[in-house]
């Protein structure tokens, strides 16, 4: 009997064996373990014999590349294919883990520091899913938000100056691209109340702007009207629910293409856009325009 119980606990085994085998294989592919592999790669470029690009890099050496990725990581997004989308997603998270490295081998911060941080950060910042408080809907989560982060500046003892109270704007960055942070300051604002009823007051504080920029007569007039156009501009574009930054990405993308289909044209005809008269160039950008409307139908044309 021994023998034969010996042989059902091996065969018992072997299923058991195989599970393991295959929890542990999916636990190799799991975001965890290869957000580990990624890590320890770049501690191995930064490493003595690793690469010298690489060794070289400081925290603002990599500035550009950051700001590249994040920009990169956009365009993927609006192309509609999930493999770019995916690579560039993956460029933009070595970014954080090249910053962390360098930060590590000065003993500042590791990767795993930052990705607990944010972590904690999150269950902090929904007591209505992680506590037991409640949120009736989106605009009371962001009105939480808000409050539970000023908590914290004052937990992490990050005092105002004497002449400078706190603020609804605090932790607005000043670094952020002009677009960028008049859509923040809007948008912070606009949380308390500080806000337009309806579109029409939003679009006729625009053409006020306008108004005044046209009365402008000096150059600092001229540049301190222009910029309250462009403020509100950002504002309308945020009371329509509408990125500004992104917005106008897309615009200068259609400046272009529209501009290089008037090349092309010019080209066409033996011509330099530049020997093209002016009037011509109108009626060559009304034909890039209408010829980008069509486009659409004739994609779908060719798809059938």
């Amino acid at each position: 009997m021994a023998p034969r119980r010996k042989k059902a606990r091996k065969a018992a085994a072997k299923p058991a064996a195989r599970h393991t085998r295959s929890v542990r294989a999916a636990r190799d592919q799991s975001a965890g373990a290869w957000f580990e592999r990624l890590v320890e790669l770049q501690a191995t470029l930064r490493a003595p014999k690793g690469c010298p690009w690489d060794i070289e890099q400081t925290h603002l050496s990599l500035r550009t590349y950051l700001i590249e990725e994040a920009y990169e990581v956009l365009e993927a997004l609006e192309s509609g294919d999930d493999a770019k989308f995916a690579e560039e997603l993956g460029d933009l998270l070595l970014q954080i883990v090249f910053h962390a490295q360098i930060a590590a081998e000065a003993k500042r911060f590791t990767a795993a520091d930052v990705v607990r941080e944010i972590h904690q950060k999150m269950v902090r910042r929904h007591p209505h899913v992680f506590g037991e408080q409640r949120a009736k809907d989106a605009g009371e989560v962001l009105k939480n938000w808000e409050q539970i982060k000023a908590e914290e500046r004052r937990a992490k003892g990050q005092k105002q100056p004497e002449d400078q109270p706190a603020s609804l704007l605090d932790g607005i960055p000043h670094t952020l691209p002009a677009v960028m942070q008049a859509f923040q300051l809007t948008r912070r604002a606009s949380r308390i109340g500080f806000d337009w009823e309806n579109v029409d007051g939003v679009a006729a504080k625009l053409q006020e702007e306008l108004a005044e920029l046209r009365a402008a007569r000096n150059p600092a007039e001229i540049e301190s009207e222009l910029g309250d156009v462009l403020f509100a501009a950002v504002n309308l574009a945020r009371f329509l629910k509408v990125d500004p930054e992104i917005a106008l990405k897309r615009t200068n993308a259609k400046f272009v293409a529209r501009f290089r289909a008037m090349e092309r044209s010019a080209q066409a005809s033996g011509r330099k856009l530049a020997d093209v008269p002016r009037a011509e160039m109108e009626t060559l950008w009304d034909q890039a325009k209408a010829a980008e409307r069509t486009l659409p139908a004739r994609k779908a044309a060719a798809r059938r």
